[in-house]
Protein backbone atom coordinates (compact mmCIF):
# COMPACT_ATOMS: atom_id res chain seq x y z
CA UNK A 1 0.00 0.00 0.00
CA UNK A 2 1.20 3.53 -0.80
CA UNK A 3 1.72 6.32 2.10
CA UNK A 4 2.57 10.16 1.93
CA UNK A 5 5.18 11.63 4.47
CA UNK A 6 3.75 14.83 5.51
CA UNK A 7 5.68 17.36 7.57
CA UNK A 8 4.18 19.99 10.19
CA UNK A 9 6.28 22.64 11.70
CA UNK A 10 4.89 25.60 14.02
CA UNK A 11 6.23 29.01 15.30
CA UNK A 12 3.94 31.13 17.70
CA UNK A 13 4.32 34.11 15.70
CA UNK A 14 5.01 35.46 12.48
CA UNK A 15 8.15 37.09 13.72
CA UNK A 16 9.40 33.94 14.21
CA UNK A 17 11.54 31.66 12.14
CA UNK A 18 10.54 28.17 10.85
CA UNK A 19 13.75 27.16 8.34
CA UNK A 20 15.34 25.08 11.30
CA UNK A 21 12.10 23.04 11.73
CA UNK A 22 11.51 22.52 7.80
CA UNK A 23 15.57 21.85 7.51
CA UNK A 24 14.77 19.32 9.69
CA UNK A 25 11.99 17.77 8.13
CA UNK A 26 13.56 17.63 4.48
CA UNK A 27 16.58 15.62 6.15
CA UNK A 28 14.07 13.36 7.42
CA UNK A 29 13.02 12.64 3.77
CA UNK A 30 9.93 14.62 3.92
CA UNK A 31 8.80 16.43 0.38
CA UNK A 32 8.84 20.71 0.34
CA UNK A 33 5.25 19.78 -1.27
CA UNK A 34 4.21 18.09 1.88
CA UNK A 35 5.11 20.16 4.83
CA UNK A 36 2.44 22.77 6.34
CA UNK A 37 3.68 25.88 8.47
CA UNK A 38 1.29 27.38 11.49
CA UNK A 39 2.29 30.70 12.56
CA UNK A 40 0.04 30.21 15.92
CA UNK A 41 0.08 29.58 19.17
CA UNK A 42 0.75 25.53 20.35
CA UNK A 43 -2.50 25.58 23.00
CA UNK A 44 -5.15 23.98 20.78
CA UNK A 45 -5.06 22.18 17.52
CA UNK A 46 -7.45 25.17 15.71
CA UNK A 47 -4.68 25.87 13.43
CA UNK A 48 -5.65 25.90 9.66
CA UNK A 49 -2.60 24.50 8.18
CA UNK A 50 -2.60 21.66 10.27
CA UNK A 51 -6.20 21.17 9.99
CA UNK A 52 -5.87 20.95 5.96
CA UNK A 53 -2.98 18.18 6.78
CA UNK A 54 -4.94 16.71 8.93
CA UNK A 55 -8.14 16.15 6.68
CA UNK A 56 -5.03 14.62 3.95
CA UNK A 57 -3.62 11.93 6.36
CA UNK A 58 -4.68 8.16 5.75
CA UNK A 59 -4.29 4.62 6.52
CA UNK A 60 -0.36 4.13 6.78
CA UNK A 61 0.46 8.07 6.16
CA UNK A 62 2.67 9.12 8.50
CA UNK A 63 2.82 12.76 10.10
CA UNK A 64 6.69 14.42 11.34
CA UNK A 65 7.24 16.62 13.48
CA UNK A 66 10.78 17.82 14.58
CA UNK A 67 9.59 17.99 18.38
CA UNK A 68 6.70 17.19 20.42
CA UNK A 69 5.91 20.60 20.85
CA UNK A 70 5.94 21.41 17.70
CA UNK A 71 2.71 19.57 17.20
CA UNK A 72 0.79 21.27 20.48
CA UNK A 73 1.53 22.52 24.39
CA UNK A 74 -1.85 21.07 25.80
CA UNK A 75 -1.04 17.95 27.45
CA UNK A 76 -4.85 16.46 26.92
CA UNK A 77 -5.28 17.61 23.13
CA UNK A 78 -1.69 16.31 21.89
CA UNK A 79 -2.78 12.29 23.68
CA UNK A 80 -6.06 13.34 21.90
CA UNK A 81 -4.31 13.81 18.59
CA UNK A 82 -1.65 10.98 18.65
CA UNK A 83 -4.64 8.61 19.46
CA UNK A 84 -6.83 9.96 16.44
CA UNK A 85 -3.73 9.46 14.25
CA UNK A 86 -2.27 6.44 15.33
CA UNK A 87 -5.72 4.38 15.87
CA UNK A 88 -8.25 5.96 14.18
CA UNK A 89 -7.11 6.58 10.85
CA UNK A 90 -4.48 4.09 11.41
CA UNK A 91 -1.51 6.27 10.53
CA UNK A 92 2.09 7.14 12.43
CA UNK A 93 3.42 9.83 13.57
CA UNK A 94 7.39 10.11 13.71
CA UNK A 95 9.04 12.26 16.38
CA UNK A 96 13.00 13.46 15.00
CA UNK A 97 14.42 14.86 18.37
CA UNK A 98 12.39 12.03 20.19
CA UNK A 99 13.76 8.52 18.11
CA UNK A 100 11.37 6.49 20.94
CA UNK A 101 8.27 8.39 19.55
CA UNK A 102 8.56 6.90 16.04
CA UNK A 103 5.54 4.48 14.84
CA UNK A 104 6.98 3.40 12.02
CA UNK A 105 9.07 1.95 13.75
CA UNK A 106 8.31 -1.99 12.65
CA UNK A 107 8.59 -4.94 14.63
CA UNK A 108 7.82 -3.06 17.90
CA UNK A 109 6.54 -5.08 21.01
CA UNK A 110 4.31 -4.41 23.39
CA UNK A 111 6.77 -3.11 25.82
CA UNK A 112 8.09 -0.49 23.50
CA UNK A 113 4.93 0.78 22.88
CA UNK A 114 4.44 1.15 26.47
CA UNK A 115 7.36 3.17 26.92
CA UNK A 116 6.50 5.21 23.70
CA UNK A 117 3.31 6.07 25.77
CA UNK A 118 4.72 6.94 28.94
CA UNK A 119 7.36 9.06 26.93
CA UNK A 120 4.52 11.15 25.09
CA UNK A 121 2.64 11.48 27.91
CA UNK A 122 5.88 13.12 30.29
CA UNK A 123 6.61 15.32 26.96
CA UNK A 124 2.99 16.43 26.54
CA UNK A 125 3.13 17.54 30.26
CA UNK A 126 6.57 19.46 29.85
CA UNK A 127 5.12 21.05 26.57
CA UNK A 128 2.20 21.92 28.86
CA UNK A 129 3.88 22.72 32.08
CA UNK A 130 6.48 25.09 29.77
CA UNK A 131 3.22 26.88 28.40
CA UNK A 132 2.00 27.35 32.06
CA UNK A 133 5.28 28.88 33.25
CA UNK A 134 5.30 31.58 30.12
CA UNK A 135 2.15 32.53 30.82
CA UNK A 136 2.84 33.12 34.72
CA UNK A 137 6.14 34.48 34.09
CA UNK A 138 4.44 37.46 31.39
CA UNK A 139 1.30 37.98 34.30
CA UNK A 140 4.31 38.69 36.89
CA UNK A 141 6.39 40.53 34.47
CA UNK A 142 3.16 42.91 34.01
CA UNK A 143 2.18 43.05 37.44
CA UNK A 144 5.92 44.50 38.08
CA UNK A 145 5.81 47.04 35.86
CA UNK A 146 2.22 48.13 36.78
CA UNK A 147 3.48 48.50 40.62
CA UNK A 148 6.44 50.37 39.31
CA UNK A 149 4.50 52.41 37.54
CA UNK A 150 5.72 51.68 34.14
CA UNK A 151 2.72 52.26 31.63
CA UNK A 152 2.06 49.17 29.34
CA UNK A 153 1.88 48.61 25.88
CA UNK A 154 2.14 52.21 23.26
CA UNK A 155 2.36 55.56 25.02
CA UNK A 156 -0.86 57.97 25.13
CA UNK A 157 -0.49 60.78 22.64
CA UNK A 158 -0.63 64.32 24.37
CA UNK A 159 -3.31 66.09 24.12
CA UNK A 160 -2.99 69.13 21.74
CA UNK A 161 -3.22 72.32 22.99
CA UNK A 162 -5.11 73.63 20.49
CA UNK A 163 -7.24 70.20 20.93
CA UNK A 164 -10.45 72.89 22.00
CA UNK A 165 -10.44 75.66 19.36
CA UNK A 166 -10.33 73.59 17.03
CA UNK A 167 -12.58 70.63 18.24
CA UNK A 168 -15.21 73.35 18.34
CA UNK A 169 -14.62 74.60 14.94
CA UNK A 170 -15.29 71.21 13.77
CA UNK A 171 -18.65 71.03 15.65
CA UNK A 172 -19.50 74.48 14.20
CA UNK A 173 -19.20 73.06 11.07
CA UNK A 174 -16.49 75.90 10.53
CA UNK A 175 -14.10 73.33 9.59
CA UNK A 176 -13.95 69.72 8.08
CA UNK A 177 -12.95 66.68 9.90
CA UNK A 178 -10.25 66.14 7.66
CA UNK A 179 -8.79 70.04 8.24
CA UNK A 180 -9.25 69.43 11.74
CA UNK A 181 -7.35 66.50 11.95
CA UNK A 182 -4.57 67.54 9.98
CA UNK A 183 -4.72 70.97 11.95
CA UNK A 184 -4.02 68.84 15.49
CA UNK A 185 -1.63 65.64 13.53
CA UNK A 186 -4.02 63.19 15.28
CA UNK A 187 -5.49 59.92 13.75
CA UNK A 188 -9.32 59.76 13.14
CA UNK A 189 -9.60 57.33 16.27
CA UNK A 190 -7.59 59.29 18.43
CA UNK A 191 -9.45 62.44 17.83
CA UNK A 192 -12.63 60.81 18.70
CA UNK A 193 -11.15 59.60 22.19
CA UNK A 194 -10.52 62.92 23.05
CA UNK A 195 -13.63 64.28 21.78
CA UNK A 196 -15.25 61.96 24.41
CA UNK A 197 -13.17 63.03 27.06
CA UNK A 198 -14.16 66.66 26.77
Amino acid sequence: MEYKIYGYARVSSKSQNQGRQIEALMNANVEAGHIFVDKKSGKDFEREEYQKLRAQLKKGDVLTVKSIDRLGRNYNEIIQEWKFITKEIQGHIKVIDMPLLDTTVSGRDLTGTFIADIVLQILSYVAEQERANIRQRQMEGIALAKAQGRSLGRPRTELPAKFDEVYKKWKNKDVSLEKALKLLGLKRTTFFNFARET
